[in-house]
């Protein structure tokens, strides 16, 4: 039987239709203006649009609200050179060895190789950690449950909440990523999802010139 007294009511303020629809209009229109950079300018940003956009991904919703995130964020040089060194260790090994052609020719239009100069160059670094289970204040192990959807959605909102910021950033996920839990000194039962690298994309920054998939394409509505 649930317990109504745990319970408190839902501060949800309902809009107008046409104000609705154009919310949802502008929100496209700014998600859709998002693409991932890879050149960074080396200008910092303000430290308090950092924490607003991990506080609005710990608003994720999460499997029976455990919260399974870490965020750890690197603004350190001495660091962030430790993290791209081990990264393009790793970046040369699948280039080079574990990527198929297949892989590469999916890659290539991208324009991306091993060296990844943005991890230095950009003034913050985000890895997103992905916790199995949860210690608490009394040293208790807690399970976590649907963590790979959970973070995924947490990371998720942290990207739209830099980029709503007016940031930029670049998903990266250097296969494996263990040397970010040893570099970090996290726990060992908490585990790289993803490195987040955000900041000013340079003034001559240029992107692939790719097309997202039309509506069509994506959805079919029952």
């Amino acid at each position: 039987m649930t317990d109504t007294a745990s319970f408190i009511p839902l501060n949800f303020h309902r809009l107008e239709e046409e104000s609705m629809l154009k919310e949802s209009r502008n929100f496209f229109e700014l998600m859709n203006r998002r693409r991932t950079v890879r050149d960074f300018s080396d200008q910092t940003i303000p430290q308090e649009i950092i924490e607003n956009a991990i506080k609005s991904a710990g608003t994720a919703p999460s499997g029976a609200h455990m919260q399974p995130w870490h965020f750890a964020v690197i603004q350190d040089a001495t660091v962030k050179k430790q993290i791209r060194e081990a990264a393009e260790i790793e970046e040369r090994k699948l280039y080079e060895h574990r990527a198929g052609d297949e892989w590469l020719d999916a890659l290539a239009p991208l324009g991306t190789d091993a060296n990844k100069p943005f991890l230095e160059t950009a003034p913050a670094l985000i890895v997103v950690f992905s916790k199995k289970f949860t210690i608490d204040d009394n040293g208790k192990q807690r399970k976590n449950y649907y963590t790979t959807e959970s973070v995924g959605i947490a990371c998720g909102m942290l990207i739209t909440a830099l980029h709503t910021s007016g940031l930029a950033t670049l998903t990266h996920t250097p296969s494996p990523m263990k040397f970010l839990t040893n570099i970090l000194q996290r726990p060992t039962h908490e585990r790289p999802f993803l490195l987040l690298v955000c900041g000013y994309p340079a003034n001559d920054t240029k992107v692939p010139n790719i097309q997202r998939h039309t509506l069509n394409q994506i959805s079919s509505f029952i």
